[in-house]
């Protein structure tokens, strides 16, 4: 009988195994792969220590039409442009990873390359910021560079330059960009004190650039409304007050957050455009450490982020959407850019709550940080391959993961293989419209990611699904830490 029942288990076992597919999960493995990402991401002239073979030195050039050096940074998506906005967002991201998950990075043997990934981020936002004042946000033109399918090596289209200043000024990109130095000044501090140091007053500098001049940064630079437009810089401003504050511990900075006019309220997401969770759960993190009290304006940043999180974790008065099979749904475009963000915050939070010895109270109940730790885990399975179509959304991990990824550089064959140039319309005809799959795999790619039944198309010019950027991975990096 002992035996019959064994057996009974036994395929119990392999069949919920079977249900679990690819997300029998290897999260190591994933948090190699996501770091691997940033180096195929990479602009400029590639380090020696370069792990990401296929590429090569690119964008060789950038800020000359300014008199400035402009050469580094990360491409944003699958495109050539260098944006910003979203990059300060990746690079405080990836700081943050660095800084709340020091100890697992290191135990996963992944911390220098975490380290590595914010410092290239840095090292090009300390180039873009060339006096107090005065901070680019855009090297490329975006419909110039859609227009053309073409290998970052090798591409023709312009590299045009935009600024703010203080006649045209931006708080939004301002604000973020304070906000990453501020970040990886922590994150940095342990490595190289001085660099550290130097982030930390560029942070400062930005910090009241943006405070001084409440603008949007697309009404001083256009261009940047098609593709990364901002919703507004209250978010911006508080989000870098409460990183300037954990890097300095500095009381103005805790008066500028008492006393903000718009805390943000409630939110619906956590993204690039909007940081009002992100600053939220940082000031949460001081009432828990008992920092600051649980009462006024304090009490009112946990409120909303406790609601936010509830929402998430599908224990709110107005839960976020899943799929089927799933998925927390926030919208068509990008889906997953919010799903690994919305999952940092939440990872975060468990944590902050465990060291506090904590819980969470949500409509539906009381939420351990245990709780929130297992909701994060079926995310990040359903990501890995637990999903009704058994891939993984993220390239290159599993048996079966997106082959079209929307991206010039992996779709085109490597310049190391090939080196005749690419053209413009040579690059669609030839590559975009090839039925085959990418010749390099972007490793450590998230792409867009299903829609809301659990569809995915995986085809090149499906850009709405099949793109993937550097915001999707940044936000996953510090959550796979943690699981692994």
């Amino acid at each position: 009988m002992s035996s019959m029942r064994n057996l009974v288990m036994g395929f119990v076992v392999f069949f919920l195994l079977m249900i679990k597919g690819e997300a029998a999960s290897d999260y190591k493995q994933a948090l190699t792969k996501s770091l691997l990402y940033f180096e195929a991401q990479r602009a400029g002239k590639l380090p020696a220590n370069q792990r990401v073979s296929w590429r090569g030195d690119s964008a060789l050039k950038d800020g000359s039409d300014a008199g400035v050096d402009l050469v580094g940074g990360y491409f944003d998506a699958g495109d050539n442009v260098k944006f910003g906005f979203p990059m300060a967002f990746t690079v405080t991201t990836l700081a943050w990873a660095v800084v709340d998950s020091f100890i697992e990075l290191k135990a996963a043997g992944e911390l220098q390359n975490a380290v590595d990934a914010v410092r290239w981020g840095a090292d090009y936002l300390r180039k873009a910021h060339v006096a107090a004042d005065v901070l680019y946000v855009e090297v490329g033109d975006g419909n110039s560079d859609h227009a053309c399918w073409q290998r970052p090596e090798d591409m023709t289209t312009p590299r045009t330059t935009y600024k703010i200043d203080a006649a045209h000024p931006g708080a939004d990109v301002a604000g973020e960009t304070a906000a990453a130095f501020a970040a990886s000044s922590i994150a940095l501090k342990p490595s190289d004190p001085n660099y550290s140091a130097d982030l930390l007053n560029r942070a400062k500098q930005l910090f009241d650039f943006a405070k001084n001049h409440p603008w949007k940064y697309q009404d001083s630079v256009p261009v940047v409304s098609q593709f990364y437009a901002s919703s507004g810089f209250d978010d911006e401003l508080v989000w870098a007050a409460a990183w300037l504050h954990r890097a300095t511990g500095d009381g103005a900075y805790l008066d500028f957050l008492q006393n903000s006019g718009n805390i943000g309220g409630t939110r619906s997401m956590f993204s690039w455009d909007d940081k009002f969770v992100g600053a939220q759960l940082l000031v949460t993190k001081l009432i828990l450490q008992k920092n600051v009290p649980l009462s006024g304006i304090w009490s009112q940043y946990k409120n909303s982020v406790d609601q936010f999180i509830c929402s998430v974790i599908q224990k709110g008065s107005n839960n976020v959407k899943m799929s089927p099979g799933g998925l927390l749904w926030f919208q068509p475009w990008n889906n997953y850019q919010y799903v690994t963000a919305a999952m940092l915050v939440v990872s975060t939070y468990a944590g902050d709550l465990a060291a506090a010895q904590a819980s969470l109270q949500c409509p539906a109940g009381v939420v351990s940080p245990a709780d929130l730790t297992t909701f994060v885990r079926t995310q990040v399975d359903y990501l890995l391959g637990a999903n009704p179509k058994k891939m993984s959304y993220m390239v290159g991990f599993g048996t079966s993961s997106p082959q079209q990824v929307h991206h010039r550089g992996a779709s085109i064959v490597s310049i190391k293989k090939n080196p005749a140039p690419v053209d413009c319309q040579g690059g669609f005809t030839n590559w975009f419209n090839s039925p085959n799959p990418n010749p390099n795999v972007l490793d450590g790619a998230i792409v867009g990611g299903p829609d809301a039944n659990d569809g995915y198309n995986d085809v090149r010019s499906n850009f709405q699904q099949a793109e993937p950027a550097t915001v999707n991975t940044a936000a996953i990096v510090g959550v796979l830490a943690r699981l692994s």
